[in-house]
């Protein structure tokens, strides 16, 4: 069984939030909520946020977990405004990230000269790698995907992967790694592996393999190396003769 996905864009900062529910129970996620932020006014509003409360809404969803890719830099998350608001309908989802979101808040705080008590707590679940929760009834998995930032998670759902911020639609360019921790190569390991080829089949497994093919029923019959093909290619035509350029004594008498 797949989930419903709902891909909800916030113009502002470019970035994709996600509701992705069980359609055999309604249980759903929230992905990277947005926040909001008027640089130029320095106002923050819920104008991103209440719409996808409204969706929920008319969706019939129960929201059981909002969840962070990664600390982000272009905007603020509404996971705790989603939260507050949903636990006055008697839904309280837990906000999960990485387990890395420490290192992370220590190095932001060192900078910004935050204290500890502001940030710590902020989270009520940090992921393991690779660990297995439910959305609903479709078994999920928190997957690390380093480079983008050291913390940076993405969510296994059904087929589907979250990603974040570790990849951007291909007319934008690859995702950056400058921010502190980011690691270009960490960007390129593949999170899951593909499975080792396998071996091209011997020669004589091909020839038993083609002995026991059935005759084929196409009009149009096979060729080898062995047999000539009953076909004939089309004749060429002959090149159209090209038109002789004008002598140069017409142009100059043209161009007066």
């Amino acid at each position: 069984m797949e989930p419903v996905v709902h891909a909800i864009f916030e113009p502002q900062t470019c970035t994709w939030q996600y509701i992705v529910a069980d359609p055999s129970t309604n249980a759903a996620v929230i992905i990277d909520p947005v926040l909001d932020f008027d640089q130029a006014r320095n106002t923050v509003s819920t104008k991103s946020a209440d719409a996808l409360l409204s969706l929920v809404e008319e969706k019939g969803y129960t929201v059981d977990r909002l969840l962070e890719t990664h600390v982000h830099a272009d905007h603020l998350t509404a996971a705790k405004y989603l939260q507050h608001k949903l636990a006055k309908k008697g839904q309280r989802p837990e906000v999960g990230i990485g387990k890395r979101i420490g290192g992370v808040q220590e190095r932001f705080a060192e900078r910004y000269d935050i204290a500890r008590e502001e940030y710590e707590g902020a989270f009520d679940k940090l992921f393991d790698d690779d660990e297995v929760f439910h959305v609903g009834e479709l078994e999920s998995k928190a997957v690390h995907l380093p480079g983008h930032t050291p913390d940076h998670m993405g969510y296994l759902i059904g087929e589907n992967i979250f990603s974040g911020d570790s990849i951007f639609n291909s007319d934008v360019g690859s995702a950056r790694c400058d921010f502190p921790g980011g690691n270009a190569k960490d960007l390129s390991v593949p999170a899951f592996p593909s499975p080792s080829p396998t071996p091209p089949p011997s020669t004589d497994s091909l020839q038993t393999t083609a002995s026991k093919q059935p005759p084929s029923s196409s009009p149009f019959p096979r060729t080898s190396r062995s047999t000539p093909a009953t076909t004939t290619r089309p004749r060429r035509r002959a090149p159209r003769p090209r038109p002789t350029p004008p002598s140069p004594s017409r142009w100059r008498t043209t161009s007066t």
